[in-house]
């Protein structure tokens, strides 16, 4: 059962049928999902989420798309690991990491592709699109391939080259497009105004696939024994999953499960080399402008991000702060993450655990908190960004002899 009242522009309030369409037809504002919360909150329980399956869906009442046969292939309900470790280096105290590496295709993004995808076949839909820096074209060749629906894939041709097998293996059309993220996001508008027969997870029904973000807030809470966390660090790419973090901890008070959600204080992570979001915030400006992306976190180079101005007034409403690392800071947050528990992420996780540090540095993220960092996305995809930072300890002849001599010679940790 589905409590979608229909689509709400975010600016002028009006709204539209829970149809495939994202933008106001009269201040050409982004749509978003609309619930009845009254329904919902009669509805869901704590007793009923935790006779659920352990995946997303255990929080369909509040998705925009029936449970009854969803598209998935069981994401959500990952890990929130307890990260002491990680905390006594950087000199905080409660500290989790949700680790999101251990999803279907190893990444955050099959939360939000089962909802979209779901939702598109619920709609007539028979064909699945989008515009990816890698994760998104993992998660919906994957999922197409699933649900037996024809996929088009469209990536910048510089991709890592992990992200590119691991999408065209699924067998769907995979397009590479000379040029950035943002070219190949307005090539995909211009296909979805031609090609209304297609669901583009990120243009035509974007409204219901960023929905999908918001289990994060709810698989945290649930985790933490419904209680909310007191600050999160989140990495910032359109801005939709910080957003949508947001408002999944607004509605688990909305409808009963967990109170003090409003409370929650968001920060936000950026790279140094595609970094609008960050820069606007440090300028004290709500206009976040275009840059040209130039760094290795490819899954968070977007140069025009479409929500980066909700993630600022977000970020300032709750009291967090967004800071950006450089590509050096990115490969030792994930190498930190990694030698102190054991979690591998992909540069996108080296951008959220780099400005934690920096965060915490600064006093924004303090001690007598509890903190909950976001990583998103296996390291698995992007080896090469370790270049030549890791690898053998020592290279031998098979001899104890030649072990002994580099023990004495203090190369072992």
């Amino acid at each position: 059962m589905s409590f979608v009242e229909g689509l709400r522009c975010r600016e002028c309030g009006r709204v539209y049928p829970a149809a495939a369409s994202h933008v106001c037809d009269f201040c050409f504002g982004p749509l978003e999902v609309a619930y009845d919360y009254e329904a919902v909150a009669a509805s869901i329980s704590r007793e009923k989420i935790a006779a659920g399956p352990a995946t997303i869906w255990r929080y369909a009442d509040l998705l925009p798309a029936s449970a009854e046969s969803p598209v998935e292939l069981g994401a959500g309900f990952t890990p929130l690991v307890r990260a002491d470790r990680l905390a006594a280096e950087l000199g905080l105290g409660e500290l989790y990491v949700k680790n999101d590496t251990r999803n279907p295709t190893g990444s955050f993004k099959d939360r939000v592709v089962s909802v979209a995808l779901t939702k598109a076949r619920e709609l007539g839909f028979k064909i699945a699109a989008c515009a990816s820096t890698g994760n998104l074209a993992n998660s919906v060749a994957a999922h197409a391939a699933r649900a037996g629906m024809q996929s088009y894939v469209f990536v910048p041709k510089d991709l890592e080259r992990v992200k590119i097998q691991t999408t065209a293996v699924f067998g769907g059309n995979l397009i590479a497009v000379d040029g950035n993220y943002d070219d190949v996001n307005r090539l995909c508008a211009e296909l979805a105004s031609e090609h209304t027969d297609w669901a583009f997870v990120n243009v035509n029904v974007r409204p219901y696939y960023s929905e999908g973000s918001k289990t994060l807030a709810f698989e945290v809470a649930e985790q933490l024994g419904w209680t909310v966390p007191d600050h999160v660090v989140v990495p910032i790419a359109s801005g939709s999953q910080l957003t949508k973090i947001h408002k999944g901890f607004h509605e688990l008070g909305l409808v009963g499960l967990a109170q003090g959600g409003d409370g929650v204080r968001i920060s936000g992570a950026q790279a140094a080399g595609c970094s609008p979001v960050a820069t606007a915030f440090a300028e004290g400006s709500d206009v976040v402008r275009p840059v040209r992306p130039d760094t290795i976190a490819k899954s968070l180079a977007i140069g025009n991000p479409a929500d980066g101005y909700y993630a600022l007034g977000v970020v300032r409403s709750s009291g967090g702060a967004i800071a950006s690392v450089t590509d050096d800071e990115i490969v030792e947050g994930m190498r930190l993450l990694a030698r102190t528990e054991g979690i591998f992420a992909e540069t996108a996780g080296g951008v959220t655990i780099a400005t934690l540090a920096k965060l915490a540095a600064a006093g924004v993220v303090r001690h007598d908190e509890r903190v909950v960092a976001y990583v998103t996305g296996t390291g698995l995809k992007t080896v090469e960004a370790l270049g030549d930072t890791v690898g053998p300890s020592a290279v031998i002849e098979p001899t104890l002899e030649a072990f002994a001599a580099i023990q004495q010679e203090g190369l072992m940790r």
